[in-house]
């Protein structure tokens, strides 16, 4: 698949550049994506929730009353459940959330998610550029000349360069990242996908 390769004015230079069918133009399985969306997304879970059961509580462990004799309900200790103040019956304890999926389905989920995304014509290629200080200006003016500025794009560079990170961190629908750390769940999430040309062949690398 060529697409066409623009400057960071929106204007074409007239060369293009061939997106790898293997990882642009397979049929998205979307099982896969699926699996690994909610893989991604059960990790950013901490899972450190925590309540007091009953043999946690302080306060008396005397019996409140006798069991039997008394008209009323069988009752034990003050830290009771069904008290105000008692234990909690089955609460939430530290666990972790983590899914295991294997490393065949999470390349086949991104290849799947780059292809939709393909398909749906929502990757535009840029030249590599850089910025000499951070500029939240000059990263919109880059967006808005792709005309992507209103669609959550995903800039996907092929290394991290902290002056585009940080010209990309205050813009509230924009974000950034190198071709390594790409994920499924990324890359659904986002509306279109500008790509650098040096990103394309470390994306070729981490879904093949």
């Amino acid at each position: 698949m060529k697409v066409s390769v623009y400057n960071i004015q929106g204007e074409a230079t007239g060369r293009s550049i061939e997106l790898p069918d293997e990882v642009f133009g397979i049929d998205p399985h979307e099982h896969s994506v699926w699996l690994d969306v909610k893989r991604y997304l059960a990790a950013q879970r901490q899972g450190t929730h925590k309540s007091k059961e009953r043999s946690e509580m302080s306060g008396s462990t005397r019996k409140l009353h006798k069991q039997k004799g008394t008209g009323g309900s069988r009752k034990g200790d003050i830290n009771n459940p069904l008290y105000r103040g008692g234990g909690r019956v089955f609460g939430p304890r530290p666990r972790s959330y983590d899914i295991q999926v294997n490393a065949k389905v999470k390349r086949l989920a991104r290849r799947s998610a780059l292809s939709a995304k393909a398909k749906a014509g929502s990757i535009v290629v840029v030249e590599d550029f850089a910025f000499e200080a951070p500029k939240t200006n000059a990263f919109r003016n880059v967006l808005r000349a792709l005309k992507v500025d209103d669609k959550k794009p995903l800039t996907v560079v092929g290394n991290y360069d902290k002056m585009l990170y940080l010209s990309c961190r205050n813009l509230p629908s924009a974000s950034i990242m190198p071709a390594t750390e790409l994920n499924t769940y990324q890359i659904m999430n986002a509306g279109a996908l500008v790509i650098t040309e040096s990103a394309v062949a470390k994306i070729k690398e981490n879904c093949a």
